[in-house]
C-alpha cells in the first residue's frame, strides 16, 4: 500500500492561491486497489486548508485498507499525514502503517530554514530522535504527489523528466519520473486523455525492476491520476479511480 502513496506539494492560501490553482483544499480522490483478478481494497486522498505551528498549511491525509476477501489473509490499514507550506516543502510528515503482522508509525518534523528533518518512532519510544541533513529540494511520500501536480505544464510535456529526492519511511531516496506519451484510457466514468508516465523505483525490494511502476494522470489542469500499475516481485497492482470531489476543473470523461 505504502508504494501506491509515493507514486502518487502544495499549499492553499489566499495570498498565494494563483501559484496552486488547479488543485481545491476540500478535493477528495477516491481508488480501488486490485491485487491480480482481486479487488484487495481502497485508498483515499484528501486536502485540507489548515495552519501547522502558526502558519499557513496545505494538509493532505491518504488512507489505504484492505477490504473483503482480502482483508480476512492479509489486513491493511494505513495511513499518511503531511503538512507542505506556502513554498510547497513538507513541514511535518507521519506514516502510521498496519500490514499484516508489520507496523510502523514514523514521524517526520521538516526544517526548511536548514535542510534538516527530525525523525521519531512513535512505536519504539525508546529509540532517540535522528536529526537528517536532507537536500533543499526534498519531499515525503506525500507532498511529491501534490509537487507534481502543481508543476508547470511545461514540465510535464510527453518527454520531459522530472527529478526530486523524496524521503520514505526513514531514509531519502532520488526519484525521477519520465512522461513518455498520452492516451485515452476507459474508466467506469467513461474515457478520458491522460499523460503517460513511469517513475523510476527501487528494484529488488518491492517491485520487479526499476521502472516496473506506470501511472497515467488526466491531460488537463487538474493532473488527477486515473490509473495506476505496478509489477511487484509477486504479482502486480492496480489502483484505479473510483471516485473524485471537488476537483478544481471538470474532468473531461466522454463516454
Amino acid at each position: 500500500m505504502k508504494n501506491l502513496f509515493f507514486l502518487v506539494g502544495l499549499l492553499w492560501f489566499t495570498s498565494v492561491s494563483a501559484q496552486f490553482d488547479n488543485i481545491n483544499a476540500g478535493e477528495v480522490l477516491g481508488y480501488r486497489i486490485h491485487y491480480g483478478f482481486i479487488t484487495a481494497g481502497n485508498a483515499t486522498l484528501a486536502t485540507t486548508k489548515t495552519s501547522y505551528k502558526g502558519q499557513p498549511a496545505f494538509y493532505v491525509r491518504g488512507t489505504g485498507k484492505t477490504s473483503g476477501a482480502a482483508k480476512a489473509f492479509f489486513k491493511v490499514e494505513d495511513v499518511y499525514e503531511s503538512y507542505i507550506n506556502e513554498n510547497k516543502e513538507p513541514l511535518f510528515y507521519v506514516r502510521n502503517v498496519s500490514e499484516g503482522s508489520y507496523t510502523q508509525h514514523l514521524q517526520s518534523t521538516f526544517n526548511p530554514a536548514n535542510n534538516t528533518l527530525v525523525l521519531v518512532d512513535k512505536k519504539h519510544s525508546d529509540r532517540p530522535a535522528k536529526t537528517v541533513k536532507v537536500p533543499n529540494d526534498v519531499q515525503d511520500m506525500m507532498s511529491c504527489f501534490y509537487y507534481l501536480r502543481s508543476l508547470p505544464a511545461d514540465n510535464l510535456k510527453v518527454g520531459s523528466v522530472v527529478r526530486m529526492n523524496v524521503w520514505v519511511d526513514d531514509e531519502l531516496f532520488p526519484f525521477q519520473l519520465k512522461v513518455v506519451g498520452t492516451e485515452n484510457l476507459s474508466t467506469k466514468f467513461g474515457k478520458i486523455n491522460c499523460l503517460k508516465i513511469i517513475p523510476s523505483v527501487i528494484s529488488g525490494r518491492v517491485f520487479k525492476q526499476k521502472e516496473g511502476v506506470t501511472m497515467w494522470v488526466s491531460n488537463d489542469q487538474n493532473r488527477v491520476p486515473i490509473l495506476i500499475k505496478a509489477e511487484l516481485a509477486v504479482g502486480s497492482l492496480k489502483a484505479s479511480i473510483d471516485s473524485y470531489s471537488n476537483v478544481k476543473y471538470p474532468l473531461g470523461f466522454k463516454k
